[in-house]
């Protein structure tokens, strides 16, 4: 009999918690398999926790780890994978657009022998903005990855214990789950399935948050911006020369190109407009190369992913040993 871990990320999820576990519940009971249930509260400020904490008493193998404050989803999911004791862990979201009726078809696959299995989002029931920046983002990710990134597959998956050792042991703290479980590579499978809309409560990630998700993506897993930097830098040095040495001889030789002469204007607006132009694409340049020091940064100064604030089903010296 094997022993499953199900990791569930919340953010003020109260209002739908109750529905989420009365479906667990009617899942996994109809396993053969034993299961825990890992809640990582990620410093909700509603009674996520404490609703999270009379699950426990009630179910005992549901269990739960409070963030010290809020840390972010990718945090969250990596908490999760530190504390799980199962022989495959499943990621799962808490507002239920992760229907849990398909982890059963996750585990069949794990068990004919497949180390990761990820749902694929044939279709979303979302608004037309997000579909469509969703859609841009991952097609845009597939190309500039450096490493075979699914098209339309987020965190919800299933990965074999061997797996999840592996991610845990990678020491970088700026975290994409959904890259990471194909780097460390081993036997991918993918399900697909149709998104649903939030059963309740507000979404979590705002524009801004899923930018930083879509650059965090990018950023990790690829080298090509950088690339685009010096292209595009060599790119605008060869042209000016090529103009310069156009406008030199134009000038020495006093020559007429349709019927005007370099010497009968100032070209004040066209000097104007040029450094303009250069100053634009040097800004943009420094931003890509900032990026990118921005996230040396983060991962030079040390600081854990997550500070683990209590938790529930665990041994407290467990808690101040995984942040």
């Amino acid at each position: 009999m094997a022993m499953i871990s199900i990791i569930i990320p919340a953010y003020n999820e109260s209002d739908i918690l109750d529905m989420l576990v009365k479906r667990l519940l009617a899942v996994t009971g109809s396993w053969k398999d034993s299961c825990e249930i890992i809640f990582v509260d990620d410093g909700s400020a509603d009674n996520t926790w404490q609703q999270i904490s009379e699950y426990h008493k009630k179910y005992p193998f549901i269990k739960g780890v409070k963030f010290s404050r809020n840390f972010g989803h990718q945090s969250a999911v990596t908490a999760g994978l530190r504390y799980v004791n199962g022989d495959a862990a499943i990621i799962i979201d808490a507002d239920l657009q992760d229907p849990p009726e398909l982890l059963g078809q996750f585990i069949d696959k794990w068990k004919q022998g497949y180390q990761v299995v990820y749902a694929v989002r044939k279709k979303r029931k979302e608004n037309f903005l997000k579909r469509f920046s969703y859609f841009v983002f991952y097609r845009v990710l597939s190309k500039l990855s450096e490493i075979d990134i699914p098209l339309d597959a987020g965190d919800f998956c299933l990965m074999d214990k061997k797996v999840v050792d592996k991610i845990n042991s990678l020491p970088e703290k700026k975290r994409f789950i959904r890259g990471l479980r194909v780097w460390v590579g081993f036997k991918h499978t993918a399900i697909e399935y149709e998104r649903p809309a939030r059963a309740g409560g507000e979404p979590k990630y705002n524009f801004f948050k899923l930018v930083d998700l879509a650059l965090n993506g990018l950023l990790s897993f690829s080298s090509l911006p950088l690339r685009f930097a010096s292209i595009l830098g060599l790119i605008i040095a060869g042209t000016s020369f090529v103009g310069f040495l156009f406008f030199f001889i134009y000038r020495v030789f006093n020559l007429n190109v349709f019927g005007y002469s370099i010497r009968e204007a100032t070209g004040t607006a066209t000097i104007l407009l040029t450094i303009l132009f250069l100053g634009g694409i040097q800004l943009i340049t420094i931003g890509i190369i900032s990026e990118y020091l921005g996230r040396i940064f983060e991962e030079v100064k040390g600081r854990p992913t997550f500070i683990a604030d209590t938790t529930v089903g665990f041994e407290e010296i467990e808690a101040g040993k995984r942040g």
